[in-house]
């Protein structure tokens, strides 16, 4: 079946069954290698992309639930404001060890921003909960996020 999905701005239209993994759509027909794939069960978060600005699991959503929804994944993260932010942070604090899990822990984190731009700790372990770094880089996610945050309020509120 022909399924026709919003993705980092364009349009595309995808043939395969409706109850194909949105992730395997991404990595498999589209050839966006940056989600990726971990647990398959939604507990690890290296699949994280955005739908609609919400950190969403791909790994268990369904291409035929995407419907009108926008999907934004890691390749387009950075246009974004909150984006822009904690890719800067990121390299600012030196969060990648591995690099493994880190494009759903940015999916996740720009999320974050987007919705909070002044996250307190408990929305930080909130947010970031779902997302599990091997690397144990934990501190420096949340100085990233921290930095981001900041960066977000000194140039005029963009989080």
């Amino acid at each position: 079946m022909t399924f026709k999905i919003n993705i980092n701005g364009s349009s595309r239209s995808i043939d395969v069954d409706g109850d194909t993994a949105l992730l395997w759509v991404l990595r498999d027909v589209l050839g966006m290698t940056g989600t990726k794939f971990g647990c398959g069960i939604a507990q690890c978060g290296a699949c994280t992309v955005q739908i609609d600005g919400v950190a969403t699991r791909s790994c268990i959503t369904t291409i035929d639930s995407i419907g009108k929804s926008t999907v934004t994944t890691i390749e387009a993260i950075g246009r974004t404001p909150a984006g822009e932010n904690i890719q800067r942070a990121w390299l600012e604090r030196e969060v990648v060890q591995c690099g493994y899990c880190q494009s759903g822990q940015i999916m996740s984190a720009s999320a974050l921003l987007a919705a909070n731009p002044h996250p307190t700790d408990a929305d930080i372990d909130d947010a970031m909960a779902g997302n599990i770094c091997r690397c144990g880089t934990y501190p420096r996610i949340r100085d990233a996020i921290k930095l981001a945050a900041a960066s977000g309020s000194k140039q005029g509120g963009r989080g």
